[in-house]
């Protein structure tokens, strides 16, 4: 499989205008901090873009660093942060995390997959995330739409995200991971959906192994 001609193909999907980034992953993008992709991200979990897009937007008007955040009242954060999914558990996570982090880690967001799955609530794909965008490190974030797409490929056949992940460190390059996820998060956004992908326009139906005529 010519993986480099699969994100060169998807590149050119986003550079000539044939697919668009959602606003959620152009806003991930630009964040370029580890604490700040950390929170936003335990905000998107099962809540879709254009809700925590908004949320989060308002989450940062209270705060940016651990040492604020730890500041902001439950009541106040859960009142920004609404109507994502499980919004006061997630207010509370987000504050417990920011008092750990002042208390345990000096207020730097560790840059190790492990280490940041110590967090409660914290997983693989978040984890992931944070290395990737907030510290421009390679790793490997799977989603819905990188495990679909992955194994639609042939690039991988596992039944998880969690088993995706491990199986893309072993068959992608290192070079690949950071741009896997956006790429293909987009990709999934706008033509290999969930059901009734449009393979007949998809850039990278050649390279596909469930690609039907």
């Amino acid at each position: 499989m010519n993986i480099d001609k699969i994100i060169l193909n998807l590149k050119a999907d986003y550079a000539q205008g044939r697919v668009q980034h959602s606003e959620f992953v152009d806003f991930m993008e630009n964040l370029k901090n580890p604490y700040l992709v950390l929170i936003c991200c335990i905000l998107s979990l099962r809540t879709n873009d254009k809700i925590t897009i908004g949320a989060a937007k308002r989450m940062l008007e209270l705060a940016k660093t651990p040492d604020e955040m730890m500041k902001v009242s439950q009541e106040k954060l859960e009142k920004a942060i609404y109507p994502v999914g499980f919004y006061a558990n997630k207010a509370k996570q987000i504050i417990d995390l920011s008092k750990e982090l002042v208390e345990k880690y000096n207020s730097i967001v560790p840059n190790d997959i492990d280490e940041l799955c110590k967090f409660k609530g914290v997983g693989r794909k978040t984890a992931n995330l944070v290395l990737a965008k907030g510290y421009n490190l390679s790793a490997i974030c799977v989603d819905v739409h990188v495990h679909r797409i992955s194994n639609r490929l042939g690039l991988c056949k596992t039944k998880t995200p969690e088993e995706t992940e491990f199986a893309l460190r072993k068959n992608l390059a290192k070079k690949y991971w950071i741009d896997f996820n956006t790429l293909l998060v987009t990709h999934g956004q706008n033509i290999c959906k969930p059901q009734k992908p449009n393979c007949q326009i998809c850039s990278i139906k050649e390279f596909c192994a469930s690609f039907i005529e």
